[in-house]
């Protein structure tokens, strides 16, 4: 009986290759738009053959999926909800949203560029937004419970998760730094005064 050969080496390689036109695609995606990038540009761009792409990522659909899954994973949301558990005042919490919200829209700008630019014309536009934003809402809503638990806020769960999707959703970063022109900065200190006289009231 023969032991199935394992190439440590070759497995990296693979890692790389995967690496390297899943970086390519994003980076295209975000310049050009979804719809005017091809199997064929990605390949060029990772400097692979267009069936390397295929049997290493997949159709542009795929990569499209995996360019996302990838995006979520290196998001660190876990680190702002558990300092915002550990604040007592409502404009303390909405100020560390803020920066993280800020933080994770700005390291994943290129990825957010893609989606937006994907979703009129995606395959399953409706599944991509599911899978962009429901863990981006659940750590919204787990800083909800949090505000409501302490009584820092009168809304319920449900109705303040909405309100801090408003506030700190792609859709608000999006709209302050990249249509209007803001500095993350002005941008980061401007949501969270909106998000404190919003809850204030």
């Amino acid at each position: 009986m023969t032991r199935p050969y394992h190439s440590p080496r070759r497995a990296q390689d693979a890692a790389d290759t995967r690496r390297d036109i899943l970086r390519a695609a994003a980076e295209l995606f975000s310049a050009n738009g979804y719809a005017r990038v091809t199997v064929a540009d990605i390949a060029k761009r990772a400097g692979v053959a267009p069936q390397t792409v295929y049997s290493s990522a997949g159709s542009k659909s795929e990569i499209l999926h995996k360019v996302v899954n990838e995006s979520i994973a290196r998001s660190d949301s876990r680190t702002t909800t558990e300092a915002i558990r550990k604040t007592d005042g409502l404009a303390t919490a909405l100020t560390l949203l803020a920066k993280g919200t800020r933080l994770g829209n700005e390291g994943e700008q290129q990825v957010v560029d893609a989606l937006f630019a994907a979703f009129p014309v995606h395959e399953d536009g409706a599944a991509l937004w599911e899978q962009s934003t429901t863990a981006y809402r659940q750590a919204l809503r787990d800083v909800a419970e949090h505000l409501v638990d302490k009584r820092l806020i009168t809304m319920d769960v449900e109705k303040a998760t909405d309100v801090l999707w408003f506030c700190f959703g792609f859709g608000a970063w999006r709209t302050l730094v990249k249509e209007c022109g803001w500095s993350w900065d002005d941008a980061e200190r401007w949501l969270a005064q909106q998000a404190v006289t919003i809850f204030s009231h």
